[in-house]
Order: structure tokens, then sequence, then C-alpha cells
């Protein structure tokens, strides 16, 4: 059963900001100044299934670093489905979309801050994790239990897979 005030059936795709969504909001520095990520296992596996299901994933950051784009390409997202640098992110979504044919309620998106904003408006179920900013809060339909970095994705994803019939419905759950 879905928390989640939405049809999930209609979901067809999932994006995500990664700083404060699928990564704490704390990161510490390299000694040369590169931003350095955590990652939360159980997300990482939620979205491995998703990919490995069919499901459409992506990635709308403003990070650059490659850690970022490898981490996410391992676990299933397509390259081009990767937008880093993303410095206004309504137009990566647009890109995304208009790439795969998608209209905005068939798009769940998961931001925590005011960059994220304009994509939540637009899409059909904008999410957040439980710290998000208040203005994030203010046009979520759904708040995750979870904070950044600690689960919100996999609470996200699993939901939606449920639904879709796609969690633990196969031999491909038990694997990487």
């Amino acid at each position: 059963m879905s928390t989640i005030n939405y049809d999930l059936r209609k979901i067809k795709a999932l994006l995500f900001d990664v700083d404060g969504v699928l990564s704490a909001n704390v990161i510490p520095m390299s000694a040369d100044g590169e931003p350095l990520r955590t990652v939360n296992i159980k997300d990482g596996y939620a979205l491995h299934l998703a990919a490995k299901q069919g499901m459409l994933l992506g990635i709308i950051t403003g990070g650059k670093t490659e850690a970022v784009r490898k981490r996410f390409q391992s676990l299933g997202l397509l390259p081009e489905n990767i937008y880093m640098g993303s410095a206004v992110k309504i137009e990566d979504y647009r890109d995304f979309c208009s790439r795969y044919g998608l209209k905005d309620e068939e798009v769940l998106y998961v931001g925590d801050d005011i960059p994220d904003v304009e994509v939540m408006r637009v899409c059909g179920l904008p999410c957040c994790p439980k710290d998000a900013a208040p203005e994030v809060k203010a046009v979520a339909r759904y708040i995750s239990h979870a904070e950044g970095g600690y689960g919100c994705g996999r609470d996200i994803v699993e939901q939606v897979l449920k639904v879709h019939g796609m969690w633990m419905a196969d031999e491909k759950a038990f694997g990487w």
C-alpha cells in the first residue's frame, strides 16, 4: 500500500536531484576542494532494481563530479539521462520529457531546495525528503519520512515499484 496520495500507476519516469536527496545535506570536501558525497546503499538498490525492471530514471543535478555520474551509471541509469551541472533544471526536465514523449503527469521528481521548485511545479508528482527547504515542502505532494541521503530515494522508488508490480516480482529483485 502506498502512502503517496497520487495514482502511481500513471508514473512512467522518476527524476532525482542528488545533493540533499540521494546524498546527505552535508558534503565533506577533499584536500583539493572536490566535494565528496555519501550514498545510501538502500537508495542504490531501489534505483538499480527500478532500472532492471525498465523504469525510466534520470538525474538532474547542479553537481559536476564524475563520481556522481559513475555512481548512477553503475546502478543502470543511462548516461544521457544524467544531467550534470544543470544551471536551470527545468530545461533539462523538458529535454528528458521530450526525448521520451512524456506528459508532466507521468513524471515524478524528487528535489530538496530552491533550484528544484520550478520542476516541482510542473511535474505530475513532486516529492521531497523530510529535511527539504520549506519552499520545496510547500509545493511537494509527498514528503518522505526519510531525510535526503538516508533512505528518501528508497522510500519513494519502493512505493512506485510496488504499485507497478515490480517490487520483489521476480528473480531480478534478488541480486545486483
